[in-house]
């Protein structure tokens, strides 16, 4: 997109002021997604989303700023700017620009772009029909087909030149059933880094779409969850969704970095149960989450936070590192150029454990299944968080009994990762955006059945 020469000028001006450290992250975007509701294609929406960011590091100190006009002179200009807010002083660097090319471990066979809307709405039609005539409580179906083309460029003063090209496809289906004048929703939404041949082999429309009714349909019939504190078997796949925002937010640098998080100066400590195991992973071939470079142009990396309840890691990006005196984990990330990047993760997840699946729910008396987790909020300076239960079910005996609905659960991190005392085999993930102050990206969350021995479930 940039020429090296170019870039090594911007930096040139960039670090003009004595800055000790510059970046320039460019993009190109292409946006595309097709949405059908009422049995027929709604909307197509083109969205393209291009210009570049350039920061400036001092010690501590950070300046960013962005530009859509990525001509040399644009460049300059926005250079100036960022070096003209850092201070006074002069350029104690050189900059020296050495093309590096990482590889590609998320190979793409159909690229989305190359294939026509009637192919695209034809496997669209395939998840919303199949909502649609699942039941004929199915009152309404909402399907969505997405595809992002997302390129690259990151030139810094470490010496980094480097270019990524991320195509991410997936497909969401929200069906609404109501039963006795009570509306309950299903949704599912799978994804991949990957291009069309994700419906090939890793993604079947149908069942997105089957999915996404039956869980409508079983909650519209499903009677209210009690409240109290109870034991609870969250499903395996999006359920790792409760670890990924009541614990790994609060591994993040950005957190850390400023002693706002619940695990800050506990590296070696035993933060969670012996049986957990989380780790955070941008390296998976094709999954939703993974990158081949970060945003800062440093690789992805393999990352085990938590190994046998000990913390053993943190998700760290370069600006950050500097205050905690830590090297990058590759965990730079942003939504696009206009935002200023930071530590994030890619795909985050408790790994299998010793425990069969039958074994988990036998051990409750009684307590909640809940099969799939929705949204929620976290606050990652204490851990406080409280997540909705999108399908869940009473454990009577050991045995799962009648769905309920309206459940929820609550509680803080730090107690939750101690009180996970069973961890299942099936390992499962699955698929969302993640936001925080960087922006939107694609990340993965997952895990296998695991058992929580007390929570605080809201309910009626």
């Amino acid at each position: 997109m940039i020429s090296r020469e170019v870039c090594a000028r911007v930096l040139a001006k960039a670090v003009s002021t004595g800055a000790d450290y510059a970046e320039i992250f460019a993009e190109y975007t292409v946006n595309h997604a097709i949405t059908m509701i009422s049995d027929k294609v709604d909307s197509v929406n083109d969205g393209v989303i291009a210009g570049a960011g350039i920061r400036v590091f001092k010690g501590l100190r950070s300046v960013s700023a962005s530009t859509v006009d990525t001509s040399e002179a644009g460049l300059l200009r926005c250079a100036e700017k960022a070096a003209d807010a850092l201070g006074q002083g002069t350029a104690a660097i050189s900059v020296n620009l050495r093309e590096r090319l990482f590889g590609d471990i998320h190979p793409v066979k159909i690229v989305p772009s190359t294939v026509a809307n009637a192919e695209k709405v034809a496997v669209l039609k395939e998840g919303y029909f199949a909502a649609k005539e699942y039941s004929d409580c199915i009152k309404q179906v909402t399907g969505t087909l997405l595809d992002v083309d997302h390129n690259i460029l990151i030139a810094s003063t470490d010496g980094v030149y480097a270019q990524d090209r991320q195509i991410r496809t997936r497909i969401t289906v929200s069906a609404v059933a109501e039963k006795n004048g009570e509306a309950q929703t299903g949704f599912f939404g799978p994804g991949r880094r990957m291009g069309m041949e994700m419906f090939e082999h890793e993604v079947n429309a149908h069942d997105v779409g089957i999915k996404a009714a039956e869980q409508a349909v079983i909650m519209a019939g499903a009677g209210y969850c009690p409240a109290g504190v109870m034991p609870v078997a969250i499903g395996n796949g999006f359920g790792g969704v409760i670890f990924h925002e009541a614990c790994g937010h609060s591994l993040e640098a950005s957190s850390v970095a400023y002693g706002l998080s619940q695990f800050a100066g506990k590296l070696g400590q035993q933060i969670a149960n012996p049986k957990v195991t989380a780790i955070d992973d941008g390296t998976i071939p094709n999954a939703w989450g993974s990158i081949n470079i970060d945003d800062e142009g440093t690789p992805a990396q393999k990352k085990i936070l938590i190994e046998n309840g000990v913390l053993k890691t943190y998700m760290v990006d370069k600006f950050n590192g500097r205050r905690m005196g830590m090297e990058s984990t590759g965990s730079a990330r942003r939504q696009n150029y206009s935002y200023t990047t930071t530590s994030r993760m890619t795909n985050t997840f408790i790994a299998e454990g010793p425990d069969s699946n039958d074994d988990i729910i036998a051990s409750m008396e009684y307590g909640l299944f809940a099969k799939s987790m929705g949204g929620g909020s976290v606050n990652p300076a204490t851990g406080e968080f409280n997540f909705a239960v999108n399908e869940g079910y009473l454990v009577r005996n050991g045995k799962i009994c009648e769905p309920v609905r309206g459940a929820s659960l609550v509680g803080k991190g730090s107690d939750v990762i101690m009180d996970i005392d069973m961890v299942g085999k099936q390992l499962d993930l699955g698929t969302g955006m993640c936001g925080a102050s960087s922006g939107s990206i694609p990340t993965t969350v997952g895990e296998p059945l695991i058992r929580v021995s007390k929570i605080t479930v809201g309910g009626r």
